[in-house]
């Protein structure tokens, strides 16, 4: 029995279709994140940054202390040396005048005490002219290091929603999610781009035009939003103004040139003979090379 189930099992094992294998795909057209570890190596790296930042404060709080009670024991020492002296100048000029009967002992007293308290005034007030300004320096870097630290959190915030957003299967979870990335960041040129090739995805072509010319009225040369415009106008009927901005983005990023040529939304182009010719442009780089 025992060897009838081993023969029916090699049977199978033999006679079972062949699966296809999914052919890999190129290392270089894999996308950054999907790429083994980087995820792990960017958050590593940020992780790194923010303890350098913690361990910069650390050695800042530490040496500006050490500094405080460097300065404060000079002091200290400084006005002991100080008033030391002064009253044995004091005691000197009080035996003399006692000997001359130029004043009083009493008026020696109250003189010395006012010129003790005015030189200690003096003293007082220049280091604690020092001490202020010491306390503004460390304010500044610390107010620095803490924006530092925010920026750092800001960078993880939105590299988290960026990771979202290439997992996402809609446009619709796209464009929510740059809109996070927009309140976060305002005016993220990168963001608005891909939110046209989102409302694209959607058939919102009106809605893609606007979000591009919103980005080329910062950057007139972002090439991607030039490509977006170009889909947009091409859904639109604006053929010629399509061509126009594809000419202007290839110019700025020969690369879109190879993905022009497999743009479904530019199946209307094709015929064009300024189109055809960005396309050859596109082989005759690729043959030399």
């Amino acid at each position: 029995m025992i060897r009838f189930l081993s023969l029916l099992l090699l049977t199978m094992t033999f006679t079972a279709p062949a699966v296809e294998t999914p052919e890999p795909q190129a290392y270089s057209q894999q996308s950054i994140y999907d790429k083994p570890l980087m995820e792990r190596y960017v958050l590593d790296e940020l992780k790194s940054i923010r303890q350098d930042q913690q361990s910069l404060e650390l050695r800042v709080t530490q040496q500006i202390t050490d500094r405080e009670l460097a300065v404060a024991d000079k002091s200290m020492n400084y006005a002991n040396v100080t008033v030391t002296y002064f009253f044995y100048l004091i005691a000197a000029a009080a035996s003399l005048i006692a000997l001359v009967g130029w004043q009083s002992l009493r008026d020696i007293r109250v003189n010395t005490q006012k010129m003790a308290n005015q030189k200690l005034e003096e003293i007082a007030g220049r280091y604690e002219k020092k001490f202020q300004d010491m306390e503004r320096e460390l304010k500044r870097k610390s107010r620095i290091i803490t924006e530092n630290n925010r920026e750092i959190e800001r960078i993880n915030e939105i590299h988290n929603l960026w990771i979202r957003a290439q997992h996402s299967q809609t446009p619709e979870q796209k464009i929510e999610i740059y809109n996070e990335i927009l309140k976060i960041r305002p005016g993220d040129l990168e963001a608005l781009t891909y939110m046209a090739d989102a409302a694209m995805e959607m058939g919102e072509y009106h809605w893609a035009l606007s979000i591009c010319n919103r980005v080329l009225e910062v950057d007139q040369q972002n090439a991607n939003a030039l490509y977006q415009r170009a889909c947009a106008y091409t859904k639109l009927g604006a053929d010629e103004q399509a061509i126009s901005d594809l000419e202007l983005a290839v110019d700025f990023s020969a690369s879109l040139s190879e993905a022009a040529k497999e743009e479904k939304d530019f199946e209307a182009l094709h015929g064009y003979q300024r189109f055809d010719q960005i396309i050859a442009e596109d082989d005759s780089n690729t043959n030399k090379s």
